[in-house]
């Protein structure tokens, strides 16, 4: 028996980060400039926009390996809103500009800007100022405070929590408090971060929840282990007697890697949790629904079960197991906390049959990928096979732009793909706004049965492989796409127009009609 989960009217939708979005300061942030893209997208029917997840980034710049399940990433935070707050000065906005390559995220840049004009801002807090800070601190206490001593520790020691002393690595409350006393500067200064984060946030949100334009985040199955979350709840991961890891997550071996992935994160103790009822689970999920109109929830197939490896065994997943996830103890929970939510299940990659039988039944809508249909199989991926409760994509942040594929696979299977979305004549290459065979792909996809379709906005705008934003197992060099605003405004925003209204895209958002 199916779920009674929501499920989305037809529509469209934009992928697009807001690291990716123009903007005068090294990365996309908060700015004006994520309105003007949410005009953009709503002159062309689009009313769902997809970002990757905004909390903080860890490892190769990565967004799927935070600090921190809720604290959001500062770089996102835009100078120019401080200036209307009165905490910073037009000169000192202007110092903050970028001036180097706009077609790429400067992180090194973005990181020392931020903290330079946060750092100025937090000194310039007026009374007002800091009664909003503290009720914000107030209401979001149940990881705030926690962040905040977390961050303000690891500032002042460069190895990952497990290594502190054993006062702070295992949280005696004496010592916790003795830190709270000596670091309490630093420890509000991280409260204004995110009381600014989320206030810039929320504030964006709503500019472009009124422009018609819904926002679906993404929310990682795994936390890192160096991350607040561990540090703060060991008792819901399994952790040994000197808290490090018992074993980690990954993927065991297949056709792509004989040996596996392995990811590295610790698991979560999913016997221990069930008997508070899931209360982490359920409040981060929640959580997260109050910050997005929609959530896509990353790895869902490890809801059903997860791959488990030794922690010994850091260089092959060869001797991992299946173990068994929470499944419907779980997700019933969340459907209760929930009940009108929209959820996307990210349900990539080799998955059994019972797993597979296990996911379609929640009703939960699932991904379907255009750039996977074609490796001569009768795929689920094939846009003729897509069921209605589905959400089609070109690639999603991991693939290619759909240009870029093209130009990778070999003339015969190239020629078949063109073929089956009725690509005629020569220039299937030729990139751009005018693109003929990737306006071709976005089209089969529109004519589609799935409810929701979404685009990568580098599709869209006909871009090749040199705009990608993600290589799966390459450490670094990615997540750095960026959109200049002259580009932004080239797209054919005629043709997608009509493409919506033609196939019946044009209502969707969270608010039903």
């Amino acid at each position: 028996m199916q779920k009674k989960f929501r499920q989305f009217d037809r529509a469209a939708g934009i992928l697009l980060n807001v690291s990716s979005l123009p903007s005068e300061y090294g990365i996309g942030c908060f700015s004006k400039d994520a309105v003007v893209f949410a005009d953009i997208a709503a002159d062309m029917g689009f009313h769902w926009w997809q970002i990757l997840p905004i909390t903080t980034i860890g490892c190769g710049n990565s967004p799927y390996s935070g600090l921190s399940t809720y604290a959001g990433n500062r770089l996102y935070i835009c100078p120019a809103e401080l200036e209307k707050e009165g905490l910073l000065s037009a000169d000192e906005v202007n110092a903050s500009k970028y001036h180097g390559e706009p077609y790429r995220t400067d992180y090194d840049f973005a990181r020392i800007n931020t903290e330079r004009f946060l750092r100025i801002a937090f000194s310039r807090i007026n009374d007002e100022v800091k009664g909003r800070i503290e009720a914000f601190r107030r209401e979001q206490k149940y990881w705030l405070e926690d962040y905040a001593l977390f961050m303000s520790l690891a500032a002042t020691r460069s190895t990952a929590w497990w290594r502190w002393e054993d006062g702070l690595k295992f949280r005696r409350e004496e010592d916790l408090t003795q830190a709270r006393e000596e670091l309490k500067e630093d420890i509000d200064f991280y409260v204004f971060e995110q009381y600014e984060f989320y206030r810039q946030w929320f504030a964006t949100k709503k500019l472009v929840n009124e422009r018609g334009v819904s926002i679906i985040g993404d929310l990682p199955f795994y936390v890192a282990t160096d991350s607040v979350d561990v540090w703060a709840n060991p008792e819901a991961f399994q952790l040994d007697e000197k808290l490090l890891p018992k074993a980690i997550a990954g993927v065991p071996p297949d056709a792509f890697s004989r040996t596996g992935q392995v990811w590295g994160n610790c698991l979560y103790d999913f016997a221990r949790m069930k008997k508070n009822g899931f209360k982490w689970w359920r409040k981060r999920i929640s959580h997260c629904l109050k910050l997005y109109d929609a959530l896509r929830l990353d790895h869902f197939r490890a809801f059903y079960n997860y791959f488990s490896i030794p922690a010994r065994d850091y260089n092959t997943a060869e001797n991992g197991v299946w173990e068994k996830g929470p499944a419907d103890a779980l997700l019933d929970l969340v459907h209760e906390d929930n009940r009108d939510a929209l959820f996307i299940a990210e349900d990539l990659g080799l998955i059994d049959k019972e797993c597979r039988e296990y996911i379609d039944g929640t009703g939960i809508p699932t991904m379907r990928v255009f750039q996977f249909g074609f490796d001569g199989t009768p795929s689920a991926h094939l846009p003729y096979r897509y069921e209605v409760n589905t959400v089609a994509y070109t690639g999603t942040h991991d693939n290619n732009t759909t240009l870029g594929w093209l130009y990778e696979l070999n003339e015969g299977a190239r020629n078949y793909v063109l073929k089956y979305c009725g690509f005629k004549g020569a220039g299937w290459g030729a990139g751009g706004p005018d693109c003929g065979s990737t306006k071709a792909i976005i089209k089969t996809l529109a004519m589609s049965s799935s409810t929701l379709v979404v685009l990568p906005y580098q599709d869209m705008l006909g871009y090749g492989g040199d705009t990608r934003m993600n290589i799966p197992g390459v450490a670094e060099g990615n997540w750095t796409y960026r959109l200049p605003y002259h580009l932004m405004t080239t797209v054919d925003r005629d043709y997608f127009l009509d493409l919506n209204s033609t196939y019946g895209r044009m209502g969707g958002g969270a608010k039903k009609l």
